[in-house]
């Protein structure tokens, strides 16, 4: 089962999509948002597994409240506008349906998001867990190059769309895999999520400074500079015992 918010400023759009998924018993709506704020606040109280996400709403955009979260759950955007398709991917979204929704576009819509659950499945049971290991060794391959990088050098990852950007020594090759699927299988006693973007190796921090509206910069041993949101600032100032 999979939990869904739809986030919408059209009621006749919300009930309308809440009519389709009613032939997807898996998917179970468990609230509207009429706008941004709305939605962000719902995802916060109903920790939804999928986002149904209008792009085009009157406060802020859809990408504007994914830019807003420090974790994104699954996203499906639902819009009248088929300009922005190419950008709805740079958010890892999972499909981009044209208003008004298709039965059919709906359906192979949710197929898509079986069929990554799957992969993610296969994935975590093939052995990808045993990346936690500080001491395993990571392959990495951009275009004709290839590392093998023990975890504890990789000191950053940065997330490119559906891409990751690994840093190490001087390298900064791109691995297909989204900042989320790494999150779930680095430890979290290493590897910390700072915002949206990013993920850091603790070890690897040279210098911790304030930052405004609460938050904290972070300056890498490579000499990154990496913003800590006011929210994940409090967590790291209790992991760090600051």
């Amino acid at each position: 089962m999979k939990k869904a918010l739809i986030i919408d400023d059209e009621r006749l759009a919300r009930s309308e999509l809440k009519k389709l998924l009613a032939d997807h018993p898996e998917i179970v709506v468990v609230g509207e948002a009429v706008n941004a704020k709305d939605g962000i606040e719902k995802i916060e109280n109903l920790h939804p597994d999928l986002l149904f996400l209008d792009i085009q709403m009157p406060d802020k955009t859809g990408f504007d409240l994914l830019a807003e979260l420090e974790k994104t759950p699954q996203v499906i955007f639902t819009t009248a506008y088929d300009e922005y398709a190419l950008k709805a991917f740079e958010y890892n979204a999972l499909d981009y349906l044209l208003k008004p929704v298709e039965p059919k576009r709906l359906a192979d819509a949710i197929h898509k998001l079986h069929q990554q659950d799957e992969k993610d499945r296969l994935a975590a049971s093939g052995g990808i867990r045993t990346l936690l290991s500080e001491n395993d060794q990571v392959f990495v391959k951009d275009g004709d190059r290839c590392w093998f990088v023990k975890l504890q050098e990789i000191r950053l990852f940065e997330s490119v769309g559906n891409y990751a950007r690994v840093y190490f020594e001087t390298n900064k090759p791109l691995i297909l895999k989204s900042l989320n699927a790494l999150e779930e299988r680095l430890d979290e006693r290493v590897f910390f999520r700072a915002n949206r973007k990013h993920i850091v190796n603790l070890r690897m921090i040279e210098k911790i400074d304030t930052y405004f509206n609460g938050g904290l910069l972070l300056e890498m041993r490579g000499g990154e500079k990496i913003e800590v949101s006011r929210r994940q600032a409090v967590k790291f100032k209790e992991m760090m015992s600051l």
